[in-house]
């Protein structure tokens, strides 16, 4: 008696579902040209190079890759299906988080702030000029930083 295939339904996020790709690939027992070989007599392309990077990749792979990878590891039409279900979860899931209103997701402080801090201490000192000479540039920075609020 044979063990069941590996399943791809606890994946929760691409690591992990390539992850049960390489389970599946371990299960079948086949080498990545062997898969390729056994994918092209079933009519379909599955270069064992393009599978190898597949498995070695963090991103999802494409739907017909997956298919022919699936049905060359030994698995039939349904349970192939039942990867490519849980594929678009995982690809239609990150795209929801994606387009998620800010207020839903972490904040995340915006990449151009800490340039707007820089850029109005430059501006001040500037515009300054030579009054602030008995203060040190340290102290003019604290000084500007205290007046943009950081």
């Amino acid at each position: 008696m044979t063990a069941p295939p590996p399943s791809p339904d606890g994946a929760t996020d691409e690591t992990e579902f390539i992850a049960a790709l390489r389970r599946l690939k371990a299960w079948s027992g086949f080498s990545y040209r062997q898969l390729e070989r056994r994918a092209a007599d079933a009519g379909r392309v599955l270069p064992y190079s393009t599978a190898s990077t597949a498995l070695g990749r963090r991103s999802l792979p494409r739907e017909e890759l997956l298919v022919a990878f699936v049905l060359a590891c030994g698995l039939d039409d349904d349970e192939a299906a039942s990867w490519v279900a849980v594929r678009k979860r995982i690809a239609v899931g990150d795209r929801v988080a994606a387009t998620e209103p800010r207020s839903a997701r972490s904040p995340r402080r915006p990449r151009w702030r800490p340039a707007i801090g820089w850029a109005a201490v430059a501006l001040s000192l500037a515009l300054a000029g030579g009054t602030t000479h008995s203060m040190k540039v340290g102290e003019e920075v604290e000084t500007v930083q205290a007046t943009v609020g950081r």
